[in-house]
C-alpha cells in the first residue's frame, strides 16, 4: 500500500499522508528523519524500556539507522547518482528502509542476506539471500562494501561470522560493522551458561542477545584482520542537527576495512 501511495501522489501530497498517519501528540517539525524526511514533534519510543524519542513514525528507523544514512552520505557519497563506481553491497539482516532504498537504487548492486529471510516480507524486487553470517555463501573478495548492524551480538561464535565478513570483502573494501556497546565496560561480557530468553534479558538487555560487548570491540575485529577506524561522526554534525535528526551522542561508527 505504501509503495502504491508512493507511486501515484507527488511529493507534497505524500507528506500529508504522512501526517494524517501520524498520532496527533507526535505531529509537529522539531525532528526530523533524514531516511524518508519525514518531520514529528519527537520520534516514538521503543525498546523494553519505551525510551523516549526513538523510532520514526513512518519508515520504522531508529537512532542507528539515522546514524549510518547520514554517514554514507556524506562520507562516501553513496547516494550519488552521477557516480560511475558501482558499490557491490552486502547487507546482513537488511532493515527494511534501508533495503527500500538500496535494492531500487541503480548504484548499487544490493545483496541483501539473512538466516531467516522468510520473515522479510518486503516485497521488493531483490531476493534475499538464505545465509549463515559464519559460513557466507559467497566468493574472497566480493563486496566492496558491507553493512551488519546489530547481528553480531545474536552470533554464538562472532569471531567466525567477523572473519567470514573479512574474507568475502574486497581488498581496500569498506564495511560498517555495528553493535550495541556499553562504554562502562572494559571487556566484553558473555557466558555460554546464559542460554533462557529471561536469562539474556537479564544479563544482555535482550532475550536473543548473548554478549554484551564492551571497548575492546575495536580489538576483536582487529584479530579477524580489520582496520579499524572508530568514527565519531556524530561530533562533527552540531548540535541542532543532533537533535534534529534523533541520533545518539556517544554512537560511534565502527567503519572498518581491509
Amino acid at each position: 500500500m505504501k509503495d502504491l501511495i508512493k507511486s501515484l501522489l507527488p511529493t507534497i501530497a505524500i507528506k500529508k499522508y504522512r501526517a494524517y498517519r501520524t498520532p496527533k501528540k507526535y505531529r509537529g517539525s522539531d525532528v526530523t528523519c533524514p531516511i524518508c524526511n519525514s518531520s514529528f514533534k519527537k520520534f516514538a519510543p521503543f525498546g523494553s524500556s519505551k525510551r523516549e524519542n526513538r523510532k520514526c513514525h513512518y519508515c520504522g528507523s531508529l537512532e542507528r539507522h539515522r546514524l549510518i544514512f547520514l554517514y554514507l552520505n556524506e562520507k562516501f557519497n553513496f547516494f550519488n547518482k552521477n557516480s560511475n563506481d558501482k558499490i557491490r553491497l552486502l547487507h546482513f539482516a537488511p532493515e527494511r528502509m534501508f533495503y527500500n532504498i538500496f535494492s531500487e537504487y541503480n548504484g548499487i548492486d544490493y545483496f541483501p542476506c539473512d538466516l531467516m529471510p522468510e520473515r522479510m516480507k518486503y516485497n521488493g524486487k531483490t531476493n534475499i539471500t538464505k545465509a549463515d553470517i559464519t559460513d557466507i555463501p559467497f566468493q574472497d573478495n566480493s563486496f566492496n562494501f558491507i553493512i551488519c548492524s546489530h547481528v553480531l551480538e545474536h552470533i554464538p561464535d562472532d569471531h567466525l561470522a567477523m572473519s567470514e565478513l573479512y574474507r568475502v570483502l574486497s581488498k581496500n573494501g569498506n564495511s560498517i560493522l555495528q553493535v550495541p556497546i556499553d562504554n562502562n565496560r572494559e571487556k566484553t561480557y558473555e557466558d555460554p551458561n546464559i542460554s533462557s530468553p529471561e536469562e539474556r534479558m537479564k544479563a544482555y538487555g535482550h532475550p536473543d542477545h548473548v554478549r554484551f560487548y564492551g571497548k575492546d570491540y575495536k580489538t576483536k575485529l582487529e584479530k579477524c584482520g580489520f582496520k579499524v577506524n572508530e568514527d565519531n561522526f556524530v561530533s562533527t554534525l552540531n548540535k541542532n542537527d543532533i537533535i534534529k535528526y534523533g541520533l545518539i551522542e556517544s554512537e560511534l561508527i565502527y567503519h572498518c576495512k581491509k
